[in-house]
């Protein structure tokens, strides 16, 4: 016999990029980035504030089996560290094999991709923008604008999550903020995988 999933519906708050009845919000200040960003010394300075630098809302816990869909907003707020933007931690899919979908809902950012052999791309993102995530290609978003940058992603739920690949080794571009505007740079600190 069949056992099936009841269905279900959550509210985004476009204003603000928010689920105001999502199952889990998980917050990620700048000690959890520890690390991630090029500019060591200008992290170290911002250390004792340790801002908020983005929140994901997680609309329901679904089972993470294939399948199933999951689907979250994510808010980053503008800054820097180092003239680096504000950025979520990035990922690979632990189920490498895996696409997802992010759709933008409000503010200007990028998506920047990048495959196991450090071939980079980037996704420019403003309202409306639905940007693919092919399998196999790690991820992360980049606000680079003067407001909060939410997206909604949508996800195979037993793509799972690896972040220790891009705490290894890092991404091999970054983002920064080069005359007010964003600008893709070498990250120096970049090590190619294997």
């Amino acid at each position: 016999m069949t056992r099936y999933m009841s269905p279900l519906t959550r509210t985004i708050d476009l204003a603000s990029g928010t689920i105001p009845d999502a199952a889990e919000v998980q917050t990620r200040r700048l000690s959890d980035l520890e690390g991630l960003f090029a500019d060591r010394e200008a992290e170290n300075a911002l250390r004792h504030e340790n801002p908020v630098i983005y929140r994901v809302y997680l609309a329901a816990h679904i089972p993470t089996e294939e399948g199933q869909l999951g689907y979250s907003t994510t808010v980053i707020y503008p800054g820097t560290v180092g003239g680096e933007y504000f950025m979520t931690k990035g990922h690979y899919h632990a189920v490498a094999n895996r696409a997802e979908v992010y759709t933008c809902l409000k503010g200007r950012g990028a998506l920047l991709l990048q495959t196991p052999e450090g071939e980079t791309s980037v996704q420019h993102m403003t309202p409306g923008a639905a940007a693919y995530v092919p399998p196999f290609w790690g991820h992360r978003t980049v606000n680079t604008g003067a407001e909060p940058f939410a997206f909604m992603a949508v996800y195979p739920a037993d793509a799972g999550y690896d972040y220790a690949t891009i705490a290894e080794y890092g991404f091999a571009a970054l983002i920064v903020e080069r005359d007010g505007k964003p600008e893709l740079v070498p990250n120096p600190h970049y090590q190619r995988e294997g």
